[in-house]
């Protein structure tokens, strides 16, 4: 795999050099501006430091929400420029533009040991486009590019991939510890390998779904798209959400687990509700018995135990996607008893961005996971065996 042999930035001379590196600081701000989780700014505090004590001097590039056209004040780099100057003791010093004349004059004067954040890189639709002129005068204010940006690795963006038309490219420590992890779990696993998928849609994970089938020994799938399942088992399903135009996909899906002697785990009970709310009445029942009127928003007691019992024997987990409606507290008893079944596993655990990542730090369990991926969708395009634009461009070790 291509993936696994890139050069990181401790194979490279940083001494004296202009780095620009792509971060990921892409993070969730209140209505008065105030940033409500910096996790995505401490992870690349590894890389950041090391770039630094090198010697060398940092031009950060990131994006931060979706501005429609140009500036916008409200997406401003600022919150997190402020909070990276507190994480590391020292000043962060903020660009008024992109590719502009603050921008190009603040890289120039950057000494060794300094830090020049850009503003919001997405100001320019020539960045979601790739622009070629755009990604040229991004890289003529440094020497050698990093990508610290796993969440938006699976997207061909100028500050992702193109600049690394133009400087010797290498991947940071984000990017290196994701890789490993992920790309031993899926080339090597200890086993039994587990991967658990929930979340809406199948549609979505359809290639995750074929390329585990390939790797895994269990597959458990929970969530929403369990209910297309069930219709493909000729179950009825009430009211509950399921794609009717992927019932025949996962007939198949099911058929090819079979042949392959993969264990595909579907839920055997659900809680199930009048409606989509916090305070509908509820019951649990069997998954071949939902009453007309109802639909499923949980997994039941006894899926929880079976689903609990796989994860308790595996040696490697996967997990993407919560496998019910977490964000309502009632409906969030499935997906908490499955992180809490990760936590107390001795295997390697990997969650997969997104919801669950949030849905296990909202818990308290995110420090007994071996492994949070930082992205969401480059996780689930990584676990489909998808080469990622942004680390597919990165230089290869000698």
């Amino acid at each position: 795999m291509g993936m696994m042999n890139k050069m990181t930035v401790a194979d490279i001379d940083l001494k004296g050099k202009k780095v620009i590196a792509r971060v990921d600081f892409n993070v969730p701000l209140d209505a008065e501006g105030n940033i409500t989780d910096d996790k995505r700014i401490r992870a690349a505090l590894p890389t950041i430091r090391y770039i630094l004590e090198q010697g060398a001097s940092l031009i950060l590039v990131s994006h931060l929400g979706r501005p429609k056209e140009g500036p916008d004040p409200k997406y401003s780099m600022k919150p997190a420029a402020k909070r990276l100057s507190e994480l590391l003791g020292k000043e962060v010093i903020l660009a008024a533009d992109v590719i502009g004349e603050d921008a190009k004059a603040k890289a120039a004067a950057l000494k060794p040991g300094e830090i020049l954040m850009l503003e919001n890189v997405r100001f320019h639709k020539e960045e979601t486009k790739n622009d070629p002129a755009f990604a040229k005068e991004l890289a003529s204010m440094a020497d050698i590019f990093v990508n610290d940006a796993f969440g938006t690795a699976h997207r061909a963006h100028a500050s992702t991939a193109g600049l690394a038309d133009y400087l010797p490219a290498v991947s940071g420590f984000l990017i290196k510890k994701e890789i490993e992890i992920m790309g031993k779990a899926l080339e090597n696993p200890d086993r039994p390998f587990v991967a658990i998928l929930g979340g809406a849609k199948v549609s979505d994970k359809i290639g995750v779904i074929e390329s585990l089938l390939e790797k895994v020994d269990t597959l458990i799938i929970g969530g929403s798209m369990a209910y297309t399942f069930f219709v493909a088992k000729g179950y009825s399903v009430g009211t509950s959400k399921y794609e009717a135009d992927k019932v025949e996909l996962a007939a198949n899906l099911l058929a090819k687990a079979e042949k392959k002697g993969v264990k595909l785990l579907l839920p055997v009970d659900n809680v199930v509700g009048k409606e989509f709310d916090p305070n509908t009445e509820t019951q649990v029942v069997d998954s071949n018995k939902i009453p007309d009127g109802w639909m499923g928003l949980d997994i039941g007691p006894k899926s929880v135990e079976l689903f609990s019992n796989a994860i308790k024997d595996a040696k490697t987990v996967v997990w993407n996607g919560p496998v019910g409606v977490f964000e309502m507290e009632k409906f969030a008893v499935g997906t908490r008893k499955i992180a809490e079944a990760l936590a107390a596993s001795s295997a390697v655990t990997i969650v997969g961005g997104g919801d669950s990542a949030a849905a296990v730090e909202q818990m308290g369990f995110a420090d007994k996971i071996t492994h949070i991926s930082t992205g969401g969708g480059a996780s689930l395009e990584f676990l489909e065996g998808k080469e990622l634009p942004g680390i597919a461009v990165l230089n290869e070790k000698k």
